[in-house]
């Protein structure tokens, strides 16, 4: 049996959990620091069950000391549970990594030659890596990367509409979430059979990151995501898809550097943006009533899902499994109910009260076409993944 931890390094947070992987895949514990380089730090562990094991505030003022902190915890509080190896979550791949790897200096090479392609995100998946071996240099550590589950996107799903030098020196669509998507996938072969999982699927993963895959035969068809994680549709801090027209006006005619539009995009847009008020859906849902600009920032969100549903259904050819998971699709009823509305010419049919209830399946009966509700879970399919190298 192998002790797997995974880890989500943020640039202010590190998400982490403990698998014991083996005939059966046990979690041990989970939990989070946040605020690093802040005052207070928050550092969390939860048990299997949920239960807090610890709930700490203090200062840590670089990931180096937050994962020594962490270490030291594991070491004090869980002699048995000695790490074998370390499953990092890689937002990027770029065209070189297809699967999970070993982490090599080679491979760290070009993940510094990959961040301008996600300067929000590699840099601390990075620095979570780099520090990790420092306090442990002969540790297995495995990159798993978002990218991967894309990498049968047909050449067209591929491709912008730019010079073919630009394709081939790798502006393409990567796609993104796919550690949440191939979760999803093998848990539809296991509660629905293969005939399912190899329909025809479209997975709607929406949270503070937001973006859909069609899935066909297993394999992602088309998803919303393109080059970056920006793209698509509209998420909790960021704006999804933009008339390229706009950027040009912002650097020439605002005088926006790269780093401000890049901050704007990312970090000011979005519902936020939008809404003027909070990025988190919860709050716009529960305040809708008291401001127009919350109200149109949640129509904007259902909209733009709709329309993406609708154009991933036309890449498919119709729709077998409609799977909505993350945090605003797994526990939100009013937004899946938003979304699936006049969707009935796609055969689109939502049961209000399994839906209102998070039923698994919120489909009505006797339709072709399900809809389900799924928990996804990245740092399991991380731990699989981590798994199956080091048992290699």
């Amino acid at each position: 049996m192998n002790r797997i931890l995974t880890i989500n390094s943020g640039s202010s947070s590190i998400k982490f959990s403990l698998y014991h992987m083996g005939k059966s895949e046990t979690l041990s514990l989970s939990g989070i620091i946040e605020r690093i380089g802040l005052k207070p730090t928050i550092f969390k562990i939860n048990d299997a069950e949920g239960k807090t094991m610890l709930e700490d505030n203090q200062y840590l003022r670089n990931h180096n000391v937050a994962f020594k902190t962490l270490f030291d915890w594991l070491k004090r509080n869980s002699p048995d549970q000695e790490i074998d190896a370390v499953g990092h979550r890689i937002v990027h791949g770029g065209t070189k990594f297809r699967r999970p790897h070993n982490i090599t200096p080679e491979l760290m090479e070009t993940l510094n030659e990959l961040t301008p392609l996600a300067p929000d995100h590699l840099p601390h998946e990075i620095k979570g890596i780099m520090a990790i071996s420092k306090i442990y240099p002969g540790l297995n550590q495995v990159a798993c990367f978002d990218t991967a589950f894309h990498r049968h996107l047909p050449q067209r799903a591929k491709m912008f509409a730019l010079p073919r030098n630009l394709f081939t020196e790798g502006i393409i669509r990567y796609g993104f979430h796919g550690l949440s998507y191939e979760y999803i996938m093998q848990e539809l072969m296991n509660v629905a059979g293969e005939k399912y999982a190899r329909g025809r699927v479209i997975i709607a993963h929406l949270g503070s990151g937001a973006s859909m895959v069609a899935v066909k035969d297993g394999k992602s068809m088309d998803t919303t995501m393109g080059f970056t994680p920006t793209g698509g549709l509209v998420m909790g801090t960021r704006s999804g898809d933009l008339d390229p027209g706009i950027l040009i006006y912002l650097l020439r005619k605002k005088g926006m550097s790269p780093s401000s539009l890049n901050h704007l995009l990312n970090v000011y847009s979005g519902l936020l943006g939008v809404s003027g008020r909070s990025s988190d859906m919860k709050f716009l849902l529960d305040n809708e009533t008291k401001s127009v600009d919350i109200g149109e920032a949640i129509y904007l969100f259902c909209y733009q899902a709709k329309k993406f549903l609708g154009a991933l259904c036309t890449v498919l050819g119709g729709l077998d499994t409609l799977v909505f998971t993350g945090g605003i699709g797994e526990n939100s009823p009013a937004i899946r109910r938003r979304i699936c509305d006049d969707m009935t010419f796609l055969n689109i049919h939502l049961d209000p009260i399994r839906n209102d209830s998070n039923a698994s399946i919120i489909s009505c009966d006797g339709i072709s076409t399900t809809i389900r509700v799924m928990k996804t879970n990245e740092e399991l399919m991380i731990a699989r993944h981590t798994n199956n190298l080091v048992s290699k």
